[in-house]
């Protein structure tokens, strides 16, 4: 069984920040690639960052400057540093794995969410 455990979000003023932290385990192989999604109330999901195994980062142009994504290989786990929130950065916060399994079989596993809200 794979697992994503996904902490940090709350409630933060404009002008804020806050650090969501993403920790994989179980039976992964190897992990290819960790990135954050959101979801706004009545909006798609979106990607916000991805970091490859590689250490190549892409964001969202509306995240760029003020998120930063990072990962730690040797505890499986991903951060995102978000600054400078805005209240259109109010979103659930889903953590996505790309990882090979114990088959050698790329797999796409997701976070539980956790809820980010940036109001005054």
């Amino acid at each position: 069984q794979v697992q994503l455990v996904e902490s940090g979000g709350g409630l933060v003023q404009p002008g804020g920040s806050l650090r969501l932290s993403c920790a994989a385990s179980g039976s992964i192989f190897s992990i290819n690639a960790m990135g954050w999604y959101r979801q706004a109330l009545g909006k798609q999901r979106e990607l916000v960052a991805a970091v490859t195994s590689g250490g190549s980062t892409n964001y969202a142009d509306s995240v760029k400057g003020r998120f930063t994504i990072s990962r730690d290989n040797a505890k499986n786990t991903a951060y995102l540093q978000m600054n400078s929130l805005q209240p259109e950065d109010t979103a659930v916060y889903y953590c996505n794995v790309a990882a090979y399994d114990s088959k050698w079989r790329l797999q796409n596993y997701w976070g539980q969410g956790t809820q980010v809200t940036v109001s005054s």
